[in-house]
């Protein structure tokens, strides 16, 4: 990725093409100043256009004509300019819309069209370093658990082996606001997805029903965010959930003997 606006980011496609030339920085994007690229007579972009008088009854609207779609190079642009502004030791604090935008090449208005402010953007750059979250079937209980739980080892080992992304969520947990946003659109998120995947269990009888599922779903994650969280220096094996599943499953009481 370069840093002067016009040069190619590393994708091959030049950062800010989602801006048509002579439009300003906060026309919408693919459209030029008063008027939508392409719309008759000024109108503008997303607006329907009339149905042709004498038509027969129940024609459909013609699709709306519409503005170019959001460039994806303008966003991986944007990404990587603040994966680099940190690589090369810029704080997420003294990082300003500004400079993220001049090294990615592109205006501020292509940022704020995307990001309401640096918070919401920081958190996509995160999403973005750290490992996809898995699909799940969303109707399994147990099978479910263990792909999240997997899920949780795997983003451990991600922050073990990245000094960048452990660095960011050093930063991120100083830094009120923005650990606020995390936790609220990526962390709560996937907590809820765990304690419904419990509520699924129990109801198809593969866990008991006489304990809060709450209760249930901290004892499935906390032994994981030991692991990956309180001592880093652990292991973590491939087949860490299923242990952690199957001790619980079992319970901790040693067998009766005979």
């Amino acid at each position: 990725m370069q840093g002067q606006d016009g040069e190619r980011d590393r994708h091959g496609a030049r950062s800010g093409g989602d801006r048509s030339p002579g439009a300003p920085d906060g026309a919408p994007d693919g459209a030029s100043a008063g008027t939508a690229a392409g719309s008759p007579h000024g109108a503008p972009a997303g607006t329907a256009a009339e149905v042709p008088p004498g038509a027969p009854p129940g024609t459909p609207d013609p699709e709306p004509r519409r503005g170019r779609p959001r460039s994806a190079a303008a966003e991986r642009a944007i990404l990587d300019a603040v994966i680099a502004l940190l690589e090369a030791g810029e704080p997420l604090a003294g990082l300003s819309i500004e400079r993220i935008a001049r090294t990615a090449g592109v205006g501020k208005a292509t940022i704020y069209r995307r990001w309401a402010d640096k918070e919401e953007l920081f958190v996509d750059v995160v999403r973005d370093m750290e490992p996809d979250d898995p699909p799940v079937s969303g109707t399994e209980g147990l099978a479910d658990l263990r792909v999240m739980l997997e899920s949780l080892r795997t983003r451990g080992l991600a922050q073990r082996s990245s000094a960048l992304l452990h660095n960011i969520f050093a930063q991120m947990k100083s830094h009120p606001k923005l650990w606020n946003e995390y936790h609220g659109s990526v962390i709560a998120p996937r907590r809820l997805a765990m304690v419904e995947a419990v509520r699924r269990a129990v109801a198809a009888g593969e866990l008991r029903d006489d304990l809060d599922v709450e209760l249930i779903d901290d004892l499935f994650v906390g032994p994981m965010l030991v692991r990956t969280v309180h001592r880093p220096d652990a292991p973590l094996p491939d087949d860490l959930a299923d242990r952690i599943i199957t001790a619980l499953l079992q319970g901790l009481a040693p067998a009766a003997r005979v």
